[in-house]
C-alpha cells in the first residue's frame, strides 16, 4: 500500500516526511487507523516488537529466553508484566538489586507466597522523614517538536565521536563592509544586510573547498558522501523549540540573494510556514546565538551533516596590530566535526580559511 492512501493528516505525512519515518510501518491512533503526528513522533522513540530495558533485565537474570514471548506492550513491546507472568511462581530472593535502586516505581515485587524477610534487629530505627518541598512543581509535557528535538539531539550526541576548534576572529573589516553594504542594499531589496548574511556566504565560499566539511556518512557508516552542492541550513530558535531551514543550491547565490533566501526562511520557519522542503537536505549548518550576548558555545552536530559552525557575540577587544595595541571587534566561533568523517588539520584548514575570508571579506563580493 502506497503512503498516499493510508489514512492520515496532512501535519502527520509532513512530520514523517520530515523524519524519515514510512507511514505504513505506523499504527494509527484515530478514527479507522488515521495517523496523527503524534503517531509519528511516538514511532521514533518506540519500534515495533522488542523489549523494554527493565524487562530485559528481569529475563536475564534468571535466564529466560524471551524470543518466544509475545509482548503485550506498545506494539508488540515485551514489558516487565510479560516476563513476570513467564517466569510465573519462581522466586529470586534478591530480585530487587536487579532494578535501578533509583526507579522505585519500576520495582517488581516478590511473589505472595515468598517467605517474608526477617529484619536484622529486633530494636526499631527511627525513620527520617521526608523533607518537605519548597513551592510547587509544574510538570510540562513534551510537545511533539520538543520530542523530535530530544530524540534527534541524543542520536546525534550518541552517535558521533565529535570534537571542537575555537577561533577569533577580527571582524573589522566585515563590519565596515557591511556599514558600506546597509543603505544601497535596502534601497533595493528594502531589506538590512546583517553580520549574519555575511559570514552565511563566506562560509558558503569556503565549504567549497573543504568537500570533507560538507560531506555525510552513509547511513550503515561505510562511505562518505561529499556533495558538490551546499544546502546551507540555519537554525532558528522558538520558544516552542529549533527549527533548522535550508537555503538550497546555496553555492550558486550572491550574497544579496544569500541574504533574500535566509531572510525568507527564518521569518517563515518563525511563523511555522515551512514546508517539508524547507527542512530537508542540509548539508552544513550555522547556529547563531551573537545576538543573545554569547561569548563561546559549541552545538551539536545536525545530522546528517559531520560539522556545524557555532557564531558567538561580538565584543571590543585590546588586540595587538603592527605592535601596538588598538580595540578591534573580535568574534569567537567554533567548529563542532564529526572524526569519523573529518580529522583534525582538514577542519582547523577550513577554519583558518574562514577566518581570513572573515577578515578580508571585499572577495566576496566578486
Amino acid at each position: 500500500m502506497g503512503n498516499d492512501k493510508l489514512r492520515a493528516t496532512p501535519a502527520a505525512r509532513s512530520l514523517a516526511h520530515r523524519m524519515g519515518v514510512e507511514l505504513n510501518a505506523i499504527v494509527g491512533s484515530g478514527y479507522k487507523g488515521r495517523i496523527h503526528a503524534e503517531d509519528v513522533a511516538e514511532f521514533s522513540y518506540e519500534k515495533a516488537g522488542g523489549i523494554t530495558p527493565l524487562a530485559k533485565k528481569i529475563a536475564d537474570s534468571f535466564g529466560l529466553d524471551t524470543s518466544t514471548l509475545e509482548g503485550t506492550g506498545f506494539r508488540g513491546k515485551i514489558t516487565r508484566a510479560d516476563v513476570a507472568a513467564a517466569l510465573g511462581d519462581r522466586y529470586y530472593p534478591n530480585l530487587e538489586k536487579i532494578i535501578d535502586p533509583f526507579t522505585p516505581s519500576e520495582k517488581v515485587a516478590a511473589p505472595a507466597s515468598a517467605p517474608a524477610p526477617q529484619p536484622a534487629a529486633t530494636t526499631a530505627t527511627p525513620t527520617p522523614s521526608a523533607p518537605t518541598a519548597q513551592g510547587g512543581v509544574e510538570i510540562v509535557p513534551m510537545n511533539m517538536m520538543r520530542r523530535v528535538i530530544a530524540k534527534r539531539m541524543s542520536d546525534s550526541y550518541f552517535s558521533a565521536p565529535t570534537f571542537v576548534l575555537n577561533y577569533e576572529v577580527d571582524m573589522y573589516e566585515a563590519t565596515k563592509l557591511r556599514k558600506q553594504l546597509l543603505e544601497p542594499i535596502k534601497e533595493k531589496t528594502g531589506k538590512k544586510l546583517t553580520v549574519t548574511d555575511i559570514i552565511s556566504i563566506a562560509v558558503v565560499r569556503t565549504l567549497m573547498n573543504h568537500p570533507y566539511i560538507n560531506a555525510s556518512l552513509s547511513s550503515d557508516g561505510s562511505q562518505i558522501e561529499l556533495h558538490n552542492y551546499v544546502n546551507l541550513a540555519m537554525a532558528v530558535g522558538m520558544d516552542e523549540g529549533l527549527l533548522v531551514p535550508v537555503v538550497h543550491g546555496a553555492e550558486k547565490m550572491g550574497l544579496v540573494e544569500l541574504m533574500l533566501r535566509l531572510k525568507d526562511i527564518t521569518e517563515r520557519a518563525v511563523g511555522k510556514k515551512l514546508t517539508p522542503q524547507d527542512q530537508e537536505g542540509s548539508t552544513f549548518t550555522i547556529s547563531n546565538l551573537g545576538m543573545y550576548g554569547v561569548e563561546s558555545f559549541t552545538s551539536i552536530i545536525n545530522q546528517p551533516n559531520s560539522a556545524i559552525l557555532s557564531i558567538a557575540g561580538t565584543k571590543e577587544m585590546p588586540v595587538v596590530r603592527n605592535g601596538e595595541i588598538v580595540i578591534r571587534p573580535i568574534m569567537k566561533m567554533s567548529l563542532t566535526s564529526d572524526h569519523r568523517v573529518i580529522n583534525g588539520l582538514g577542519a582547523a584548514k577550513f577554519m583558518q580559511e574562514l577566518k581570513a575570508t572573515l577578515e578580508s571579506p571585499l572577495p566576496l563580493l566578486v
